[in-house]
């Protein structure tokens, strides 16, 4: 974003804010709760306004079998910027979200099936309670996958995501979503969440192209809900009194998909316009946080029914579907000083007949101290990654959290 529209977006909001302030009350907050907290005065709509960035350094060393450096990069960069809008409006039964994205990494990824344009909308999607535990969504937000990818790019334990969430995971889409929660027993809470949603990936202007896209995940929380939303928070930060255990399940199909990691990845033209395949994506994981210990395990399978894209006349056009599994497996403890250490193995084996790639292995050891919990932290990382028959890579990371 140049300086003119960033100019010209602070000033927007500075003359909406300016106009509320004549139709509401606005609420005092404290770091990391929110730039602004309004209320309409006859208490029909909510607004809270967050601001939040990430700034990233990153060095990194590749060698070849015989430990000659081949390549060594660093760079320095606004990760994440952005700005986040929720409320209710009319009834505290229909929420709202919006998150924009600022940063070029933010809003990167513009095609033809964008309008060419940059992708700033990351979510906006309204939320309807209609009916007791029922909630009926509608818009663009992230699909109910892996756990990983569901909990916020602000609240992870390390620097980024593992390789098992770049590879696999179904990220967002525009679409309906419906949710329901209920208790079996005592305390034993069970949810479901089912997606319908297009199926080509968020900011798709030029849709649909396939079919559509079908999600549903199963949670299990026997010893009932973690504080603070903590089972989608990484790390425990809130130090559970008692243990605390999610366990989850999640299957998608993207019905005549035409993307290689179903609503991900590159676009599989071929000479009658696109390759259409049914693309299968299982994800099972869980959650586990005790007494400041926490442990996040995931697994993830993809599959596809005609894996390799070609042309009418059957040749290849050289787009294949990124089929394969891989495994994660995350642990950290956090010291009452609030530093926490914590450790990460990641385990990719794409299918080598089809994707012509081999397996790769990465390590990480992070470290993080939380200032303000994960409103205002820093965290590095160092990462030993291994792919078979090819170069081992050294990684090292530091970045700042700053979330208003």
């Amino acid at each position: 974003m140049d300086i003119k529209k960033l100019a010209l977006l602070g000033s927007f909001f500075l003359f909406v804010c300016t106009q509320f302030s004549y139709t509401q009350e606005i609420s005092p907050t404290k770091f990391g709760n929110g730039l602004l907290n309004m209320v309409g005065r006859d208490s029909t709509w909510s607004m809270k306004m967050g601001l939040r960035i990430q700034l990233l350094s990153n060095f990194s060393w590749t060698d070849d079998a015989k430990n000659n450096l081949v390549d060594s990069e660093q760079n320095f960069l606004v990760r994440r910027a952005r700005l986040k809008f929720n409320g209710f409006a009319y009834s505290p039964k229909l929420k709202y979200k919006i998150e924009l994205g600022l940063s070029n990494r933010d809003i990167s990824g513009s095609s033809e099936f964008t309008g060419n344009t940059p992708r700033y909308i990351l979510d906006a999607v309204v939320m309807w309670n209609f009916y007791q535990n029922f909630e009926l969504w509608f818009g663009q937000t992230k699909l109910p996958g892996n756990i990983e990818r569901v909990i916020s790019s602000g609240n992870l334990q390390q620097v980024d995501r593992s390789l098992l969430n770049s590879n696999f995971n179904i990220d967002r889409d525009m679409g309906f979503q419906l949710r329901h929660h209920f208790y079996l027993g005592n305390g034993f809470l069970v949810r479901e969440k089912f997606a319908l949603s297009q199926g080509e990936g968020r900011n798709v202007t030029e849709g649909n192209l396939g079919g559509h896209q079908y999600t549903t995940r199963l949670e299990l929380l026997p010893f009932g809900k973690f504080t603070k939303k903590g089972d989608y928070k990484a790390g425990d930060l809130d130090r559970e009194e008692t243990p605390k255990l999610m366990f989850g399940v999640t299957y998608d199909l993207n019905n005549n998909a035409v993307k290689t990691r179903s609503n991900m990845g590159k676009y599989m033209f071929n000479d009658t316009g696109f390759h259409k395949t049914n693309i299968s994506t299982f994800f099972m994981d869980l959650m586990f946080k005790y007494n400041g210990f926490s442990f996040m395990g995931e697994y993830a399978y993809r599959d596809a029914d005609n894996p390799i894209a070609v042309h009418s006349d059957n040749t290849e056009t050289g787009a294949v579907v990124q089929v394969g599994n891989g495994l994660n497996l995350q642990s950290g403890y956090l010291f009452k000083n609030n530093w926490e250490v914590s450790a990460r193995y990641t385990h990719i084996k794409l299918d080598h007949d089809i994707t012509g790639k081999n397996p790769e292995t990465q390590y990480t050891a992070g470290l993080s101290k939380y200032i303000v919990g994960h409103k205002l932290k820093v965290q590095t990382d160092l990462s030993y990654l291994n792919k078979v028959e090819g170069f081992d890579t050294l990684i090292y990371r530091l970045q700042v959290d700053v979330h208003f």
